[in-house]
Protein backbone atom coordinates (compact mmCIF):
# COMPACT_ATOMS: atom_id res chain seq x y z
CA UNK A 1 0.00 0.00 0.00
CA UNK A 2 2.86 2.37 0.84
CA UNK A 3 4.58 1.56 -2.45
CA UNK A 4 1.40 2.28 -4.36
CA UNK A 5 0.99 5.68 -2.70
CA UNK A 6 4.66 6.48 -3.29
CA UNK A 7 4.32 5.44 -6.97
CA UNK A 8 1.22 7.55 -7.43
CA UNK A 9 2.91 10.51 -5.77
CA UNK A 10 5.97 10.18 -8.08
CA UNK A 11 3.75 9.89 -11.15
CA UNK A 12 1.80 13.00 -10.13
CA UNK A 13 5.07 14.91 -9.54
CA UNK A 14 6.36 13.88 -12.98
CA UNK A 15 3.07 14.91 -14.62
CA UNK A 16 3.19 18.25 -12.80
CA UNK A 17 6.74 18.95 -14.04
CA UNK A 18 5.75 17.88 -17.57
CA UNK A 19 2.71 20.16 -17.46
CA UNK A 20 4.80 23.13 -16.28
CA UNK A 21 7.36 22.59 -19.05
CA UNK A 22 4.65 22.32 -21.70
CA UNK A 23 2.92 25.51 -20.54
CA UNK A 24 6.29 27.30 -20.51
CA UNK A 25 6.96 26.24 -24.12
CA UNK A 26 3.45 27.24 -25.18
CA UNK A 27 3.85 30.64 -23.59
CA UNK A 28 7.13 31.14 -25.48
CA UNK A 29 5.39 30.31 -28.76
CA UNK A 30 2.54 32.71 -27.97
CA UNK A 31 5.02 35.44 -27.08
CA UNK A 32 6.81 34.97 -30.40
CA UNK A 33 3.49 35.21 -32.26
CA UNK A 34 2.58 38.37 -30.37
CA UNK A 35 5.98 39.86 -31.17
CA UNK A 36 5.53 39.05 -34.87
CA UNK A 37 2.12 40.68 -34.93
CA UNK A 38 3.52 43.71 -33.11
CA UNK A 39 6.37 44.05 -35.60
CA UNK A 40 4.05 43.75 -38.58
CA UNK A 41 1.68 46.34 -37.09
CA UNK A 42 4.55 48.74 -36.49
CA UNK A 43 5.72 48.29 -40.11
CA UNK A 44 2.21 48.99 -41.33
CA UNK A 45 1.90 52.07 -39.11
CA UNK A 46 5.25 53.37 -40.37
CA UNK A 47 4.14 52.76 -43.94
CA UNK A 48 0.90 54.69 -43.36
CA UNK A 49 2.82 57.53 -41.71
CA UNK A 50 5.15 57.70 -44.71
CA UNK A 51 2.16 57.81 -47.05
CA UNK A 52 0.57 60.60 -45.02
CA UNK A 53 3.84 62.54 -45.03
CA UNK A 54 4.07 62.15 -48.82
CA UNK A 55 0.50 63.33 -49.28
CA UNK A 56 1.12 66.35 -47.07
CA UNK A 57 4.21 67.25 -49.11
CA UNK A 58 2.27 66.81 -52.36
CA UNK A 59 -0.44 69.13 -51.05
CA UNK A 60 2.16 71.74 -50.10
CA UNK A 61 3.67 71.57 -53.58
CA UNK A 62 0.25 71.94 -55.22
CA UNK A 63 -0.67 74.87 -52.98
CA UNK A 64 2.62 76.66 -53.71
CA UNK A 65 2.33 76.00 -57.45
CA UNK A 66 -1.24 77.33 -57.45
CA UNK A 67 -0.13 80.41 -55.52
CA UNK A 68 -2.69 79.94 -52.77
CA UNK A 69 -1.79 81.52 -49.44
CA UNK A 70 -3.88 80.21 -46.55
CA UNK A 71 -3.22 80.60 -42.86
CA UNK A 72 -3.44 77.62 -40.54
CA UNK A 73 -6.87 78.79 -39.32
CA UNK A 74 -8.13 79.15 -42.88
CA UNK A 75 -6.88 75.67 -43.77
CA UNK A 76 -8.60 74.22 -40.71
CA UNK A 77 -11.85 76.04 -41.51
CA UNK A 78 -11.72 74.87 -45.13
CA UNK A 79 -11.01 71.28 -44.07
CA UNK A 80 -13.94 71.27 -41.63
CA UNK A 81 -16.33 72.73 -44.20
CA UNK A 82 -15.32 70.20 -46.86
CA UNK A 83 -15.61 67.38 -44.34
CA UNK A 84 -19.12 68.44 -43.38
CA UNK A 85 -20.10 68.74 -47.04
CA UNK A 86 -18.75 65.29 -47.86
CA UNK A 87 -20.77 63.90 -44.95
CA UNK A 88 -23.87 65.22 -46.76
CA UNK A 89 -24.57 68.26 -44.59
CA UNK A 90 -26.51 70.92 -46.46
CA UNK A 91 -24.90 74.24 -47.21
CA UNK A 92 -27.42 75.91 -44.90
CA UNK A 93 -26.58 73.63 -41.99
CA UNK A 94 -22.82 74.06 -42.57
CA UNK A 95 -23.26 77.85 -42.57
CA UNK A 96 -25.28 77.68 -39.37
CA UNK A 97 -22.78 75.37 -37.70
CA UNK A 98 -19.79 77.54 -38.66
CA UNK A 99 -21.71 80.79 -38.09
CA UNK A 100 -20.86 82.29 -41.49
CA UNK A 101 -23.09 83.41 -44.38
CA UNK A 102 -24.30 80.75 -46.81
CA UNK A 103 -22.71 82.62 -49.71
CA UNK A 104 -19.27 82.21 -48.14
CA UNK A 105 -19.80 78.45 -47.77
CA UNK A 106 -21.01 78.27 -51.38
CA UNK A 107 -17.88 80.11 -52.56
CA UNK A 108 -15.63 77.75 -50.61
CA UNK A 109 -17.42 74.68 -51.93
CA UNK A 110 -17.76 75.84 -55.56
CA UNK A 111 -14.88 73.68 -56.87
CA UNK A 112 -16.30 70.66 -55.07
CA UNK A 113 -19.88 71.29 -56.17
CA UNK A 114 -18.85 71.34 -59.84
CA UNK A 115 -16.97 68.07 -59.57
CA UNK A 116 -19.95 66.38 -57.91
CA UNK A 117 -22.47 67.78 -60.42
CA UNK A 118 -20.32 66.92 -63.44
CA UNK A 119 -19.95 63.35 -62.28
CA UNK A 120 -23.71 63.05 -61.91
CA UNK A 121 -24.24 64.43 -65.41
CA UNK A 122 -21.80 61.99 -66.96
CA UNK A 123 -23.38 59.07 -65.14
CA UNK A 124 -26.86 60.10 -66.27
CA UNK A 125 -25.77 60.73 -69.89
CA UNK A 126 -25.30 57.01 -70.51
Amino acid sequence: MEWTLLGLFLISAILLVFSLLKSYRDSKVEKKQIDLVHVSMMKEINSIQDSIRDIELDIEVVIKEAGIQLSADEKLFMREVIDLYRRNYSIESIAAKKEVPETEIEQLLTPFLKIKDEGGLVANAN
